[in-house]
């Protein structure tokens, strides 16, 4: 007689912010929980090629121009030398402590890893089934009652342009290069496309960005993205704005591009060594079993909920695979508030307050509206606007581009959004998000107290323009 399949409280099918989060809560909330995972480690995209190696090659790509750019100007006198392999090294070896801390939080939280690819195999109508399949092909089903689904998302390609290894890549591939390209041609000006473009342009490639769009940065602030856009073609990238790429052709030195006007127009040829495409993402759905329990995805291939339930029960979805924001940060929001619900407490994620941030030199973080959004929206709004320029510290570190907006309801003072494009952006929003998720004004943050010098103060400042009366100069 066959054993009886083991019984979880909670088995999560990913192991990636999302995933491995809404783990370690249910552990600490005393549940029997499992996460599945067919990586050979925890962390998911972000954690093993997205979020985290993009941010070591940033750090180190930034370190080596600022060596040879800025470091003179303050007494610093140097000749850096790239070593690509131990930058790479570097990353790598970063990203190795991350995932064993991931391990180690598992078991602190007793949380038990099943190795392998998983796959919802119905449910009885009292509990769902999952199924594991191992690297050597064996397969185990274990009995839940809750299944979270955070599979998360994958590179979307574009039609016409057919990945190839070492010359055309997704942002997997961008982070391997084992060398710098002579010229790398960036498909998409979004996040992932700016960060790692950044990259290869500071160790020495030269980099042109193909966008569809006519501005950078989807969704962000249209101010804010000009202001981007100029700055880092001022760095040395060239943008080739509201571009249609139609098709790709690999020949023996690199790849060549054929675009045309998105409006309509004559046909050209870019080339170069590699092409980088970073068009966005989709959600990650093959072979999960959604059939089995009666859930289908949207025409976008999104899994909907309703406060994180799909319409099978004891199904849940978190992170990438569902609506909202595509960013880490947001799925382990959803993991935690979906854990709390399946464990009987409150569980709420309000999207509007999950702030955005691109990690460029310099960066530019939002969080709330644009001004945009409110227009269309006939929203009455103040404004108020402080230049870094004018910020002492920034001055100090000749950081001196960029600016803080900040979005206030006309009647009401109520914050409703801010936006930063300069030094630490990403470090700067949280002043922002916290003070929105209270209901706070930009008076709450004119009128604390900030330390000097900060670049922080230009956060205040930009607040305390909202009724005109900035005093830094």
């Amino acid at each position: 007689m066959a054993d009886a399949p083991q019984t979880y409280d909670v088995v999560i099918i990913g192991g990636g912010p999302g995933g491995y989060n809404a783990a370690i809560r249910a552990g600490q909330l005393g549940l029997k929980v499992a996460c599945v995972e067919m990586r050979s480690t925890l962390g998911g995209t972000c954690l093993n090629v997205g979020c985290m190696p993009s941010k070591a090659l940033l750090h180190a790509s930034e370190l080596y121009e600022a060596a040879g750019k800025d470091f003179a100007g303050i007494g610093i006198e140097v000749k850096p030398k790239l070593n690509l392999g131990q930058m790479h090294k570097a990353k790598d070896d970063s990203v190795e402590a991350l995932t064993k801390g991931i391990e180690f939080l598992f078991k602190k939280n007793k949380v038990d890893w099943l190795k392998g690819r998983g796959r919802i195999a119905g449910h009885d109508g009292t509990l769902g089934k999952v199924e594991v399949e191992a690297a050597d092909g064996s397969k185990t089903t274990y009995d839940a009652k809750n299944i979270i689904i955070a599979t998360g998302s994958e590179p979307t390609p574009l039609p016409g342009v057919a990945f190839e290894e070492g010359k055309v890549i997704d942002s997997t591939g961008a982070l391997f290069l084992p060398k710098v390209p002579k010229h790398m041609i960036v498909i998409g000006a979004g996040v992932i496309g700016l960060e790692l473009g950044s990259v290869w342009r500071r160790l020495g490639a030269e980099v042109t960005v193909v966008e569809y769009l006519d501005k950078v940065g989807a969704g962000m602030d249209s101010e804010v993205a000009v202001a981007f856009q100029r700055g880092l073609a001022k760095q040395g990238m060239t943008f080739r704005m509201g571009t249609k790429v139609t098709g790709a052709k690999s020949v023996k030195d690199g790849v060549e591009l054929t675009v045309e006007p998105a409006a309509g127009g004559a046909a050209e040829t870019l080339k170069g060594d590699v092409v980088l495409v970073a068009i966005g993402r989709r959600p990650y759905t093959e072979g999960l079993g959604l059939e089995t329990v009666g859930v289908t995805p949207d025409q976008r291939g999104f899994v909907g909920h309703d406060h994180f339930k799909t319409s099978a029960p004891g199904v849940w979805v978190i992170g990438d695979v569902t609506h909202g924001p595509m960013l880490a940060h947001k799925a382990e929001e959803d993991a935690v508030a979906a854990v709390e619900l399946i464990a009987g407490k409150p569980g709420h994620v309000d999207y509007d307050l999950v702030p955005s941030v691109i990690y460029t030199t310099p960066e530019v973080a939002w969080v709330g509206k644009t001004e945009e959004q409110l227009k269309a929206a006939g929203v009455a709004y103040k404004k108020g606007k402080f230049p870094f320029a004018a910020n002492s510290r920034a001055k100090i570190n000749h950081e001196t581009d960029g600016f803080v907006k900040v979005l206030a309801d006309a009647a009401t003072d109520k914050l409703l959004g801010v936006h930063i494009y300069g030094p630490q952006a990403g470090e700067l929003i949280s002043e922002a998000s916290m003070t929105m998720a209270f209901g706070g004004s930009s008076e709450d943050i004119a009128r604390t107290c900030h330390p000097h010098p900060t670049r922080s103060e230009a956060v205040r400042q930009a607040a305390m323009g909202v009724e005109g009366w900035t005093m830094q100069a």
